[in-house]
């Protein structure tokens, strides 16, 4: 990374995550652009960030995420629930499960219908096509060329074919590709890998783009604020090496921070609710009540079997001449287990109150999961994960004071909606349903959660309360919309609504969930806005 040799760009991105790594890249590709990328967490130098399956010990490593809890949660037993979100080169893209989803053409349909004219279905096929180098090669729905590698597992756990093959047995289609016109059913998900690694945005998009001469990456950096001086966005200041340097930007100021960070930011530089910047000492520039509102996220809860074949992915001493070889045929080949992604496989499905497309996502695991993987799991099994992908509850982002480096108070209102109980009660039914099928039966299971006690509507709730934690898909909370809505935050070219100079781009600016993984929409979104800044810029 490279020292402070300049302090004037055209473009200041803040985050090298999803969307910012991806904005680097793209801009750089113009050299009369200078870019500067700000990162608060550091390189991906982690071992675990590249080979796959360590992505199950990536939670347990503090220095690479924002280590978030949310704020009690009345629905779950006033539970706070972590919320992992990536601190490093990458962003999330560098911790996150790698499945490759995009969503159905009716969620950015919707978006469009909501405001955000520009981004629907027809419109953002192109960038998604744009971002991806499919191994399969270039299709009507899929793109060879770009940046993002997106490619089949190398290795699929028995118990995942299992779970796949079971789809028959309970009346659910087989999909080989879950972003192709039908995607309703059982498969094995496509992962962001090259060669059995991690392909992370930090690695496909910006490792080519650090040899250009017009890109300043600075990490370790923490943004205190976004200089505002007359209603245009002049450039940040931040805190690098433990001093405070201002950086100016002659173009744009581009927030790239995510859904939590993101809002906070604006809120420190004086762009949000009034009221509630007044309350932390902070002068409000831009009165904009919608930033930090309209936050949503895919609850997730896991219907649990324990077994004693040993097939499942595991800690104990029987396997243990099983990962000596896998380790030799990863080094070597990059092959076997060790290239797992270990959600190899999952599928959607329709709860009883689900519209004309699916309402609810499956993640399986060749394995058990306590708490995130921060707590060892002993002894064999698998689970299905369940989540419900539109939830109707809404939370949001506060600040918790007016000091950059003071976490922001997440607040998700998990489950406030009452249709919101209903699917996840019905989902986690439907799960038990696929490990019930014929296919399972050779492994002598037994549930562990919810547990054969939990039968009615009532017990599996409370389960649900109990148990369920985020799948790592916060989005929403600097809204996309008709600029004469008053809870938006940026118009359809991402501009921050009343503010020269400065664009939110990431998947806060999502005016609701897509129905699936986040990582891709937000590379998607960044490619579009990257497109736009070009044209704007010609």
């Amino acid at each position: 990374m490279q020292k402070l040799s300049q302090t004037q760009f055209d473009f200041i991105i803040i985050g090298a995550g999803s969307a910012g790594a991806t904005l680097a890249a793209r801009l750089t590709e113009n050299s009369q652009f200078s870019v500067c990328l700000i990162e608060a967490g550091g390189e991906d130098k982690n071992p675990f960030i590249h080979i796959p399956f360590g992505l199950a010990f990536l939670t347990r490593m503090t220095n690479l995420g924002w280590e978030y809890d949310t704020e009690p949660q009345s629905q779950l037993n006033d539970r706070k629930l972590f919320w992992p979100r990536g601190k490093v080169l990458g962003g999330s893209s560098s911790l996150n499960a790698m499945c490759y989803i995009r969503g159905v053409p009716e969620d950015y349909d919707r978006w469009s219908d909501m405001g955000a004219k520009g981004w629907d279905w027809k419109t953002v096929l192109p960038y998604f096509k744009k971002s991806e180098k499919q191994q399969h090669g270039e299709s009507e729905m899929h793109g060879a060329d770009g940046y993002l590698s997106v490619s089949d597992l190398r290795h699929t756990n028995p118990l995942s074919s299992v779970f796949v093959d079971a789809a028959e047995e309970i009346g659910l289609a087989k999909v080989t590709d879950f972003n192709s016109s039908e995607r309703e059913g059982l498969g094995f998900y496509q992962v962001t890998q090259e060669n059995g690694q991690r392909c992370s945005t930090a690695k496909g998009y910006l490792r080519p783009a650090l040899a250009r001469p017009n890109l300043t990456v600075f990490t370790k950096a923490l943004v205190e604020k976004i200089q505002i001086e007359d209603g245009v966005a002049t450039g940040v200041k931040l805190q690098l090496d433990g001093q405070s340097i201002e950086l100016t930007a002659s173009k744009e100021v581009l927030l790239s921070a995510g859904a939590i960070n993101s809002p906070q930011v604006l809120m420190l530089s004086g762009v949000g609710p009034k009221e509630h910047l007044t309350e932390n000492s902070i002068e409000c520039i831009v009165d904009l009540p919608g930033v930090g509102q309209n936050l949503q996220d895919h609850l997730d809860a896991i219907v649990q079997h324990r077994c004693k074949n040993h097939d499942s992915y595991s800690i104990s001493l029987a396997l243990i001449p099983r990962y000596v070889k896998a380790a030799f045929n990863y080094m070597f080949k990059r092959q076997d287990l060790f290239t797992s992604n270990v959600a190899e496989a999952g599928g959607f499905d329709r709860t009883q109150t689900a519209g004309d497309i699916p309402d609810i996502q499956y993640h399986f695991l060749p394995a058990i999961l306590l708490n995130h993987g921060r707590t060892t799991a002993f002894g064999y099994g698998y689970g299905v994960h369940v989540c419900g992908l539109y939830p109707k509850s809404r939370g949001e982002i506060k600040l918790r004071s007016n000091k950059p480096n003071d976490p922001a108070m997440i607040d998700p209102h998990y489950l406030e909606h009452a249709d919101d109980q209903k699917v996840m009660i019905d989902g986690v039914r439907r799960a038990r349903n696929i490990l019930a099928a014929p296919s399972f039966e050779k492994y002598k299971s037994w549930e562990i959660g919810p547990g054969p006690d939990a039968q009615s509507d009532e017990e599996i709730l409370a389960f649900i309360r109990k148990k369920s934690e985020t799948i790592y898909h916060p989005v929403g909370t600097c809204k996309m919309g008709d600029i004469s809505d008053v809870m938006t935050v940026v118009d359809s070219e991402l501009k921050v609504k009343d503010i020269k100079g400065l664009r939110v781009v990431d998947a806060s600016v999502m005016p609701t969930l897509v129905g699936g993984n986040t990582n891709a929409p937000t590379i998607m979104i960044a490619e579009r806005c990257a497109d736009l800044i070009k044209q704007e810029y010609k």
